[in-house]
């Protein structure tokens, strides 16, 4: 697992050298897992091999939010990545493939700065619609 600093590194610098899409994207997809790893590894837990829907960073989401509703606040964050991770490895060559490195490269920094935020800040995230303060003290 790569320090944090190497990851939103890595970021930036795939954002602007990303020569072959397919690759791009898997890189995009691997940066996504290590960030939620931190996360997993932060609270004492061991980051699981499990596939959710075909996907370790969809499971590695799941294993981190179970007991802390708040983390659901970047469940759709994950998703987006899986999503512009399969467009781009099914048509590589479409004319939308740059947009969509593009999204990637933005969906991971948001991914990353949501759970490094919260690794400082417990209650990032509890605005979230599944937050439980949200949803008992709602009139």
């Amino acid at each position: 697992m790569r320090p944090l600093a190497d990851i939103e590194a890595g970021i930036d610098y795939l954002e602007r050298n990303a020569a072959r899409p397919a690759e791009a994207a898997a890189e995009f997809l691997k940066f996504g897992e290590e960030i939620v790893e931190h996360w997993l590894t932060a609270h004492d837990k061991a980051p699981t091999d499990a596939l959710k829907e075909g996907f370790r960073l969809l499971a590695l989401h799941r294993q981190a939010a179970q007991g802390d509703p708040s983390f659901n606040a970047c469940r759709e964050t994950c998703r987006e990545l899986v999503y512009y991770f399969n467009l781009i490895t099914l048509d590589p060559l479409h004319g939308e493939t740059n947009r969509r490195l593009a999204m990637m490269a933005m969906v991971a920094r948001h991914l990353y700065l949501f759970i490094t935020g919260k690794m400082q800040v417990a209650e990032l995230g509890d605005f979230c619609c599944a937050s439980r303060p949200l949803r008992t003290n709602a009139n």
